[in-house]
C-alpha cells in the first residue's frame, strides 16, 4: 500500500492557500502526513483564473457563492453580501479571480476532484486514500 500519491484522479494536485491561514495550515499538515504531493500556490499573489474557479466550483459540487470567504475582511468591506444576489456568474468569477482574498481557503483541485474550506473528515476521503 502506497501513501505517496501525487494525486488521485489524473492530475497534479494543486493547494491554493495561504501561509497564515490557520484552516490552510492545518490541511497541509493532513496532506503532508498522509504523505500526499502537492503543488502550494500562495492565493492572495496568484488566485485561480476564473475557469479554473468555475471547474473547482463544479467539481466540488458547490454553488459559486460558496467559493467566497465570508469570514474575511474584504468580504465585508466589499458588501459582498449585500450585492451577491444581484452579481451575474461572470461577475463572481471576476471578483474571485481578482481578488485571492475572498476565495475560501484552502481550495484543492487535480482537474477531476476539487475541495473547498477545511473539513477533515473530506480532505480526508478525497485526498489521502492510499493505493493498493
Amino acid at each position: 500500500m502506497s501513501k505517496n500519491l501525487s494525486s488521485n484522479g489524473k492530475g497534479k494536485i494543486k493547494f491554493y492557500g495561504y501561509k497564515k491561514c490557520s484552516n490552510c495550515i492545518k490541511a497541509e499538515k493532513l496532506l503532508q502526513n498522509a504523505g500526499v504531493v502537492y503543488e502550494f500556490t500562495d492565493i492572495t499573489q496568484n488566485p485561480p483564473s476564473p475557469d479554473e474557479l468555475a471547474m473547482v466550483a463544479e467539481n466540488a459540487g458547490v454553488m459559486l457563492n460558496k467559493l467566497f470567504n465570508t469570514s474575511g475582511i474584504q468580504y465585508r468591506e466589499l458588501k459582498i453580501k449585500e450585492r451577491l444576489s444581484e452579481l451575474t456568474k461572470l461577475e463572481i468569477l471576476s471578483l474571485l479571480a481578482n481578488n485571492g482574498r475572498l476565495i475560501k481557503r484552502p481550495l484543492i483541485t487535480d482537474g477531476e476532484k476539487a475541495t473547498v474550506g477545511f473539513k477533515e473528515d473530506q480532505l480526508s476521503k478525497v485526498w489521502c486514500r492510499a493505493e493498493t
